[in-house]
């Protein structure tokens, strides 16, 4: 028995010898953190001015703009713009953007070019493009559409101690990939980043932001329309008793058809809570505080142009509207959530919701869900993929295809002639003329390699970036966080939104870039959990029954936490909730008939078009003789082809309720609905009909 003591003893000092070496090399090791991150510190000595001087120096080194082919994607990135190239339909343009690795930030301004036909990507390199940013915004040129225009952004030392914001704008022609500052007189915005930009007709509008110091977050709610006609800056004035919306950031600016229209956005409000919670009664003290806010409001800005015989620079009418919250929004609110213009609709997807928030961390859900928006109706709807549907066959598709050979026979049969012509023999030896014949359907394309498709969408994050091109969706990057890491995704996925038949994934890389202190953090853990089993074993020797469980809830640095946190709506919910009641109700009045023809289940644009043609072409008639126009004076061809984006839209327009009423004849075993007239059936036969 006094050798089975003294064995444990001796075991009991050896441990508690290894466990103390542990915390001394422990302390060593952040003590080395803490005196890299007071060496580190860039708050006071990087003088930005000099850094950005030095980076326009080194761009202006090159001599023309040149476009050169990526072996790979561009560096990974966040907050940088994404859009589908004005003036190409193959091509996806994105340009500047930061990483933050955990140590060091690092910012772009790179113009790169995805091709979405070769499956290429292009860097374009430019001795006057603009400086590096991230945050920034811009939008096609609304009247000038080829164009794209730019404004703002923010630069930062590498340790992010100091921020530059930038207040210089820019336009860029996709075509020749030529960059150009535009330079006014009169006053133009402040420098910001985090804030929108959108189009109508011949105006720019920029709205909202924030200024970031080492201080403070200043949001801002100001309203800029800049004229690309007569090229100046105009801040409209606006009446102190006229709603319009809060400071924020990071919200959605949509174009419409009288102005535009914004949901949505991030900010952080003051707010007064108590300074000691532990303390009662009087004791415990008030303090003032900066709280995180999701905004869920939603506002028209109307534009009413100047009569066309003002001077030049007359400026447009403008007012804030305030709209009914949309119904269906997305629950819980969530920051982050990024939207996409597309025929009359915004499409929305991921975003953040911090279920919990303490001085400790922020414990945080995401979200991958992708919705659509119908501004006109103000509805959210859910979009969900769908298997591909096997089409069959019509019966009509063997003589359209034996009319196309036709077709071709006579086509080669006329250049045999010609040949034989022009070869100066006779018609009758044109049979025996060898010629190239151009087969449309037999032209060998360029291989393009094979994308996996999922049912699913891609990973959940906030702050990725979309674009919609030719009815695509494509969704490039964004980022995650657990615990102290930040995780830029680096990976482009497409969705086509008529089908909605999978995600592609068009390329995909892990993020190996991080260097920052969630090893260190996790070999702390794994110590932690160490002494704790030691501390265990100790106890089950001492018959001491009682454990602790130790939690290491998630944080978020305070640059982090700045961005995309979001507040405890609780509080927000019961005063929101008559207003939502009243919203749905508003919508569902939007959804009666209009007298227009409407889609039908599985039929696609150009049937829906085919079959009420003539109704759509009577309407634009009347439409242009309240307009005061003349039909006579349009050909047929731009009739019919304005009557086709009529109907396209009010296809687009229904495409929610008209998916979901597939999905339940589907689920009922109904692939196709057919109406008799259309078919040509007489109906008079009855065993046909029962059949």
């Amino acid at each position: 028995m006094a050798k089975d003591k003294k064995g444990k003893s001796d075991s009991k000092k050896q441990k508690l010898a290894e466990k103390k070496q542990k915390q001394e090399k422990k302390a060593q090791k952040k003590e080395k953190t803490k005196n890299a991150k007071l060496e580190g510190s860039d708050a006071e000595d990087v003088d930005l001015d000099a850094v950005l001087a030095e980076y326009k120096k080194q761009q202006e080194l090159f001599l023309k703009v040149t476009e050169t082919v990526l072996d790979a994607a561009p560096k990974p990135r966040s907050s940088a713009t994404f859009i589908a190239s004005p003036s190409n339909s193959n091509q996806l343009l994105l340009f500047g953007g930061e990483t933050w690795n955990g140590a060091i930030a690092n910012f772009f301004n790179d113009l790169n070019i995805y091709y979405t036909d070769r499956d290429e990507w292009h860097c374009v390199t430019s001795p006057n493009a603009p400086l590096p940013r991230s945050g920034h915004a811009w939008c096609r040129g609304g009247n000038q559409k080829d164009s794209v225009f730019l404004f703002g952004g923010e630069f930062s030392s590498p340790k992010q101690g100091t921020f530059y914001h930038y207040n210089d704008f820019w336009r860029l022609e996709p075509s020749t990939r030529e960059w150009t500052r535009i330079e006014v007189k009169g006053k133009t915005p402040p420098s910001r980043s985090g804030h929108r930009m959108t189009y109508y007709k011949n105006y720019i509008i920029l709205f909202g932001g924030f200024q970031d110091t080492s201080n403070q977050t200043k949001y801002l709610n100001d309203l800029w329309l800049f004229d690309t006609q007569n090229y100046f800056w105009y801040s409209p004035t606006l009446p102190s008793a006229q709603l319009k919306p809060d400071a924020r950031s990071s919200f959605t600016f949509l174009p419409h058809e009288q102005g535009a229209v914004l949901f949505g956005g991030y900010s952080r409000v003051k707010a007064t809570v108590t300074a000691n919670k532990s303390a009662k009664g009087a004791s415990q003290g008030q303090k003032n505080i900066l709280k995180p806010l999701v905004h869920q409001d939603c506002f028209y800005l109307r534009i009413t142009q100047p009569p066309p015989d003002s001077p030049s620079n007359t400026p447009p009418n403008v007012r804030w509207e305030k709209r009914k919250k949309p119904a269906n929004t997305p629950n819980p609110p969530r920051a982050g959530a990024t939207m996409a213009y597309h025929k009359g609709r915004g499409l929305l997807f991921g975003g953040v919701h911090d279920v919990e928030q303490s001085e400790e961390g922020i414990d945080s859900e995401f979200f991958n869900q992708l919705y659509t928006w119908n501004i006109e109706k103000n509805r959210i709807f859910s979009m969900l993929l769908r298997k591909p549907r096997i089409q069959k066959k019509a019966a009509g598709s063997e003589q359209r295809v034996s009319r196309r050979g036709r077709a071709q026979a006579n086509e080669e049969e006329l250049l045999k002639q010609l040949a034989a012509l022009q070869a100066g023999a006779s018609l009758e030896a044109a049979d025996e003329m060898d010629i190239d014949v151009k087969n449309e359907d037999d032209e060998p394309a360029k291989p393009v390699r094979e994308m996996p498709v999922s049912m699913e969408y891609p990973s959940a994050r906030f702050n990725a970036l979309l674009a919609v091109q030719e009815d695509v969706l494509y969704i490039y990057g964004g980022t995650f966080e657990a615990k102290d890491r930040e995780y830029t995704f680096d990976d482009l996925h497409a969705i086509d939104l008529v089908k909605m038949d999978g995600c592609k994934e068009i390329f995909k890389r892990e993020d190996e870039t991080w260097v920052g202190s969630d090893d260190e953090d996790d070999e702390e853990m794994e110590d932690d959990e160490e002494d704790e089993d030691e501390d265990e074993e100790e106890e089950e020797e001492d018959f001491d029954g009682g454990s602790e469980i130790l939690n290491s809830p998630s944080k978020r640095n305070k640059k982090q936490a700045d961005e995309v946190s979001s507040i405890d709506t609780a509080s927000v919910a019961g005063s929101s909730s008559i207003d939502d009641d009243v919203s749905e109700a508003d919508t569902a009045a939007t959804s009666v008939d209009d007298g227009l023809p409407h889609p039908r289940p599985f039929e696609s644009r150009r049937e829906f078009f085919v079959r009420t043609s003539a109704e759509w072409q009577e309407v634009l008639m009347t439409s242009l003789r309240w307009k005061g126009i003349q039909p006579e004076t349009l050909t047929i061809k731009e009739i019919k082809s304005k009557a086709f984006e009529l109907s396209e839209e009010k296809w687009w327009d229904c495409r929610e309720e008209i998916t979901a009423l597939e999905d339940e004849q589907e689920a009922a075993g109904i692939g196709e609905v057919v109406s008799l007239t259309d078919r040509g059936d007489s109906g008079t036969g009855g065993t046909g009909r029962r059949r």
